[in-house]
């Protein structure tokens, strides 16, 4: 028996079964699929959309039981008109209404180019209690060519009929007026106990640019 075989064959038991000492990255480098009850873990990108001079962006397939916590990063997002406020909305519909009712809070912190002016300040006129309307992601963001926002939002278990549905966001834009760096965190929840399956990225007005990708994270 050859070098090789012996050595394949001195990591099989005796029952027929590959013992952990003969995996390495090597051995399954060209695998392109695992089996169902294998557990990968980690992130998975579900969808990615990008806009261009569009009103809005919204994923109404992925959001299901699959995935017990999704998240969305917004990328460069660019509104087309000045000092517009980025915002979100969900539906248990499939995206029919976006009209779920939240509970939030929100707090900023800011700081000028110029050095002259920064604060810290709890932010109730960007809050929801007990509102249907969209909650605030961006505050302001300014429109120039070198202008946009970025940041992530977290949805928990959007697909649970027991449970309120838990969301966390922070999010950096540049404020047109002044420019300033304008940084934002809001966590709250949905309202209801009816299963969320879509959510809707938009601008207080106008359209705007920039990529959001959803990601689902698999739990071992």
């Amino acid at each position: 028996m050859g070098t090789i075989t012996r050595s394949f064959a001195n990591n099989i038991t005796t029952s027929g079964v590959l013992l952990p000492a003969s995996l390495t990255n090597n051995s399954i480098a060209n695998v392109t699929a695992y089996n169902a009850s294998v557990a990968t873990g980690g992130m998975k990108l579900i969808s990615s959309q990008t806009a261009s001079n569009s009103a809005s962006i919204s994923f109404t397939t992925g959001i299901n039981s699959t995935y017990k916590e999704y998240q969305f990063y917004f990328i460069d997002i660019h509104p087309r008109t000045d000092l517009s406020i980025f915002t979100f909305n969900l539906s248990t519909d499939s995206g029919s209404n976006y009209n779920v009712t939240k509970t939030t809070t929100a707090f900023h912190a800011t700081h000028n180019e110029a050095d002259g002016d920064q604060g810290l300040a709890y932010a109730p006129s960007m809050d929801l209690a007990q509102g249907t309307g969209e909650q605030y992601l961006l505050y302001n963001v300014g429109s120039g060519a070198d202008e946009s926002g970025s940041g992530s939002l977290t949805l928990y278990n959007p697909s649970s009929t027991t449970y309120v549905k838990h969301f966390i966001a922070s999010a950096n834009g540049l404020y047109g007026d002044g420019d300033y760096c304008w940084s934002m965190y809001v966590a709250g929840y949905g309202n209801t106990t009816s299963a969320v399956n879509a959510i809707r990225f938009k601008f207080s007005s106008g359209n705007f640019d920039g990529v959001i990708k959803m990601y689902g994270v698999k739990k071992s």
